[in-house]
Protein backbone atom coordinates (compact mmCIF):
# COMPACT_ATOMS: atom_id res chain seq x y z
CA UNK A 1 0.00 0.00 0.00
CA UNK A 2 1.16 3.55 -0.73
CA UNK A 3 1.16 6.23 1.95
CA UNK A 4 1.46 9.96 1.41
CA UNK A 5 4.55 11.55 2.95
CA UNK A 6 3.61 14.57 5.06
CA UNK A 7 7.14 15.57 6.07
CA UNK A 8 10.74 14.44 5.95
CA UNK A 9 12.48 14.57 9.33
CA UNK A 10 15.90 16.13 9.86
CA UNK A 11 19.08 14.08 10.03
CA UNK A 12 22.18 14.24 12.18
CA UNK A 13 25.71 14.75 10.94
CA UNK A 14 27.30 11.88 12.89
CA UNK A 15 24.59 9.48 14.13
CA UNK A 16 25.18 5.79 13.36
CA UNK A 17 21.66 5.50 11.97
CA UNK A 18 20.91 8.81 10.22
CA UNK A 19 24.27 10.62 10.12
CA UNK A 20 24.97 12.00 6.68
CA UNK A 21 28.68 12.49 7.47
CA UNK A 22 29.14 9.06 9.10
CA UNK A 23 30.87 6.95 6.45
CA UNK A 24 30.01 3.71 8.28
CA UNK A 25 26.44 4.69 9.17
CA UNK A 26 23.15 3.60 7.62
CA UNK A 27 22.26 7.12 6.40
CA UNK A 28 18.59 6.33 7.02
CA UNK A 29 15.98 8.84 5.92
CA UNK A 30 12.80 9.31 7.98
CA UNK A 31 9.36 10.21 6.65
CA UNK A 32 6.17 11.07 8.52
CA UNK A 33 3.23 9.33 6.85
CA UNK A 34 -0.42 10.27 6.48
CA UNK A 35 -1.51 7.36 8.71
CA UNK A 36 0.48 8.73 11.70
CA UNK A 37 3.36 6.27 11.35
CA UNK A 38 7.01 7.00 10.71
CA UNK A 39 8.89 5.17 7.95
CA UNK A 40 12.63 4.96 7.52
CA UNK A 41 14.41 3.90 4.36
CA UNK A 42 17.96 2.60 4.52
CA UNK A 43 20.39 0.45 2.58
CA UNK A 44 22.85 -1.54 4.64
CA UNK A 45 26.32 -2.35 3.38
CA UNK A 46 28.77 -5.21 3.75
CA UNK A 47 30.35 -3.61 6.83
CA UNK A 48 26.93 -3.83 8.59
CA UNK A 49 26.82 -7.62 8.31
CA UNK A 50 27.29 -10.43 10.78
CA UNK A 51 27.05 -13.68 8.83
CA UNK A 52 27.81 -13.20 5.13
CA UNK A 53 24.97 -11.39 3.38
CA UNK A 54 23.01 -10.71 6.58
CA UNK A 55 22.66 -7.52 8.57
CA UNK A 56 24.00 -7.79 12.13
CA UNK A 57 21.24 -8.03 14.74
CA UNK A 58 22.64 -4.99 16.53
CA UNK A 59 22.20 -2.90 13.38
CA UNK A 60 18.58 -4.11 13.14
CA UNK A 61 18.13 -3.08 16.78
CA UNK A 62 19.65 0.35 16.09
CA UNK A 63 17.37 1.17 13.13
CA UNK A 64 14.28 0.00 15.02
CA UNK A 65 15.25 1.93 18.16
CA UNK A 66 15.80 5.11 16.15
CA UNK A 67 12.60 4.77 14.12
CA UNK A 68 10.36 3.98 17.10
CA UNK A 69 12.03 6.71 19.17
CA UNK A 70 11.45 9.29 16.43
CA UNK A 71 7.80 8.26 15.93
CA UNK A 72 6.75 10.47 18.86
CA UNK A 73 7.72 13.57 16.89
CA UNK A 74 5.01 12.85 14.32
CA UNK A 75 2.55 14.29 16.85
CA UNK A 76 4.94 16.55 18.82
CA UNK A 77 8.16 17.84 17.25
CA UNK A 78 9.44 19.15 20.58
CA UNK A 79 9.66 15.70 22.20
CA UNK A 80 12.92 13.76 22.35
CA UNK A 81 13.16 10.27 23.81
CA UNK A 82 15.82 8.29 25.61
CA UNK A 83 15.49 4.52 25.33
CA UNK A 84 14.41 2.77 28.52
CA UNK A 85 13.90 -0.70 27.04
CA UNK A 86 13.92 -2.37 23.65
CA UNK A 87 12.63 -5.87 22.94
CA UNK A 88 13.18 -7.47 19.53
CA UNK A 89 11.97 -10.59 17.73
CA UNK A 90 14.16 -11.75 14.85
CA UNK A 91 11.96 -13.63 12.36
CA UNK A 92 13.89 -13.61 9.07
CA UNK A 93 17.42 -12.68 8.00
CA UNK A 94 17.80 -9.04 6.96
CA UNK A 95 19.78 -8.89 3.69
CA UNK A 96 22.53 -6.40 2.92
CA UNK A 97 22.75 -4.16 -0.15
CA UNK A 98 19.05 -3.62 -0.76
CA UNK A 99 16.61 -0.87 0.16
CA UNK A 100 14.73 -1.72 3.35
CA UNK A 101 11.85 -0.02 5.13
CA UNK A 102 11.28 0.25 8.85
CA UNK A 103 7.86 1.41 10.03
CA UNK A 104 7.03 2.53 13.58
CA UNK A 105 4.20 3.95 15.60
CA UNK A 106 3.53 5.23 19.12
CA UNK A 107 1.28 2.87 21.08
CA UNK A 108 1.13 4.73 24.41
CA UNK A 109 1.92 8.33 25.32
CA UNK A 110 1.97 9.77 28.84
CA UNK A 111 3.38 12.97 30.31
CA UNK A 112 6.88 11.55 30.94
CA UNK A 113 7.04 8.34 28.87
CA UNK A 114 5.99 6.88 25.57
CA UNK A 115 5.92 3.38 24.10
CA UNK A 116 6.05 2.25 20.51
CA UNK A 117 6.47 -0.64 18.18
CA UNK A 118 7.90 -1.17 14.73
CA UNK A 119 9.15 -3.62 12.16
CA UNK A 120 11.73 -4.03 9.42
CA UNK A 121 9.95 -5.02 6.23
CA UNK A 122 11.71 -6.95 3.48
CA UNK A 123 11.23 -6.03 -0.21
CA UNK A 124 8.86 -9.00 -0.63
CA UNK A 125 6.61 -7.69 2.18
CA UNK A 126 7.68 -10.17 4.85
CA UNK A 127 8.45 -8.84 8.31
CA UNK A 128 12.04 -9.62 9.27
CA UNK A 129 12.32 -8.07 12.74
CA UNK A 130 9.76 -6.62 15.15
CA UNK A 131 10.38 -4.45 18.19
CA UNK A 132 8.61 -2.92 21.16
CA UNK A 133 10.23 -0.12 23.13
CA UNK A 134 9.77 2.35 25.98
CA UNK A 135 11.26 5.84 26.11
CA UNK A 136 11.65 8.62 28.65
CA UNK A 137 10.79 12.10 27.35
CA UNK A 138 13.60 14.63 27.86
CA UNK A 139 14.59 18.07 26.64
CA UNK A 140 17.47 17.97 24.17
CA UNK A 141 19.74 20.04 26.46
CA UNK A 142 19.60 17.18 29.01
CA UNK A 143 20.48 14.57 26.35
CA UNK A 144 23.22 16.24 24.31
CA UNK A 145 26.20 17.82 26.09
CA UNK A 146 27.24 21.22 24.77
CA UNK A 147 25.82 20.45 21.32
CA UNK A 148 24.94 23.13 18.79
CA UNK A 149 21.76 21.61 17.37
CA UNK A 150 21.85 23.96 14.38
CA UNK A 151 25.16 22.35 13.41
CA UNK A 152 24.21 18.74 14.22
CA UNK A 153 20.50 18.45 13.33
CA UNK A 154 20.00 19.26 9.65
CA UNK A 155 17.29 19.23 6.99
CA UNK A 156 18.73 17.04 4.22
CA UNK A 157 16.79 17.23 0.94
CA UNK A 158 16.32 14.12 -1.16
CA UNK A 159 17.75 14.10 -4.68
CA UNK A 160 14.16 13.57 -5.82
CA UNK A 161 11.37 14.60 -3.43
CA UNK A 162 9.55 11.63 -1.90
CA UNK A 163 5.79 12.13 -2.10
CA UNK A 164 4.64 8.56 -1.38
CA UNK A 165 6.18 5.51 0.24
CA UNK A 166 5.00 2.07 -0.73
CA UNK A 167 5.14 -0.39 2.15
CA UNK A 168 5.34 -3.92 0.79
CA UNK A 169 2.96 -6.48 2.22
CA UNK A 170 0.29 -3.99 3.27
Amino acid sequence: MKYKVLKKQNSSKTCLVCGVKNDLGLKARFYQLENGELASIFNSKEFHQSYPGRVHGGISAAILDETIGRAISVSDETVWGVTGSLELRYKKPVPIDCDLITVARVTRDTRKLFEGEGEIILPNGEIAVTAKAKYVKMPIDQIADECDMAEEWLPIPDDEPVEYIEIPGR
